[in-house]
């Protein structure tokens, strides 16, 4: 894309409209509220990146995309950003590009507002950017804040990507082209490959598993290799696609495991959250963040270490999808 190319023409050419602000109206009626920011949410350094985000950090995944209607969806994330939410997570595969195309219709009017990040499934170099190539213009900008590769699994996974034609080299590329401020990658599989892609690739961010009961050794393995060299890590999985929500044993209750994955050394915790009460609920635990003691995340990973090997066969190969029971997120 040439450098030369301004904003607006580059809107036009992709025949954005100028009604991202319509869903205003909707929001209003939905919530009977309207949108005031409120007290700031907490925020932190992106790692090596420099720029402060959020804490509590969207998920335009499955969840979002379980919002009955488009306008309703729009009328939500445009509420995400008025209470301060900074980091919005979107990826090709939520909806095969649904996501980003909904994304792309708020970032028409509100791109300055938000840290965005996008993720790309490819494992070769010309399919990973000509999949980014149509995300930029699904999501109506020039740039992306950051693009991950998504879904990092086990050993073999990671040896296709760094083959001299894999998505490593696109990813690369697609930084120094300025298609995307910052790269990184994203897993739920195996914390110990992705330990080995921190180690041995020129990463900013890394976005990884990151909860209570500890599956994949994210925590214990990946999370100080990320540590050692400054990335930005976005915790995800906090409520393990609420595998980790009940009251029976193995289960906690969503406030904690939320405190519990703001309470790592992470920038930023990522949740999905299907009902705008849900979201204001979130927010306000965030708002009011104070860490989770020592004592306090050891007792609550001992309760949960009977899910941790479950909950990691669940993850492997899973697919983000819809959740039945949203109302499972209230136990």
């Amino acid at each position: 894309m040439s450098k030369d190319l301004s904003r607006r023409k580059f809107l036009e050419r992709l025949g954005v409209g100028t009604a991202a602000g319509a869903s205003l109206p909707l929001l209003r009626n939905m919530t009977g509220a309207t949108p005031s920011p409120g007290p700031r949410l907490p925020h932190r350094i992106l790692g090596q990146t420099g720029v402060s985000v959020s804490i509590l950090a969207f998920g335009c995944g499955s969840r979002w995309l379980m919002y009955p209607d488009e306008e309703r969806a729009l009328a939500a994330l445009n509420r995400v950003i008025d209470l301060g939410i900074t980091y919005l997570d979107t990826a090709y595969v939520y909806g095969d590009g649904k996501s980003e195309t909904r994304v792309g219709k708020v970032m028409a009017a509100r791109r300055k507002e938000v840290f965005l990040a996008t993720k790309i499934p490819d494992r070769k170099r010309d399919d990973f950017m000509r999949r980014l190539e149509g995300s930029l213009k699904r999501l109506q900008v020039e740039q992306v804040d950051l693009v991950h590769i998504h879904n990092l699994g086990h050993a073999d996974d990671l040896a296709k990507l760094e083959a001299p034609d894999g998505a490593l080299k696109g990813l690369l590329e697609a930084r120094d082209q300025k298609m995307t401020r910052f790269i990184g990658m994203t897993s739920h599989t195996d914390g110990q490959v992705l330990a080995e892609a921190i180690e041995r690739h020129d990463l900013n961010c890394v976005q990884m598993t990151l909860n209570a009961a500890r599956n994949g050794r994210f925590e214990e393995v990946a999370l100080p290799a990320a540590r050692q060299k400054n990335l930005g890590v976005i915790a995800m999985k906090v409520f393990g696609q609420e595998f980790l929500l009940g009251q029976e044993p193995g289960k906690a209750d969503a406030d904690s495991l939320l405190r519990y994955s703001m309470s790592l050394p992470v920038t930023a915790a990522v949740a999905g959250m299907p009902k705008l009460e849900m979201l204001e609920h979130n927010v306000e635990v965030a708002r009011n963040f104070s860490p989770l003691s020592a004592d306090e995340m050891d007792r609550l990973r001992r309760e949960l270490a009977p899910s941790a090997a479950p909950l990691e066969k669940k993850l492997v190969g899973h697919v983000d999808g819809p959740t039945a029971s949203p109302e499972v997120f209230w136990v």
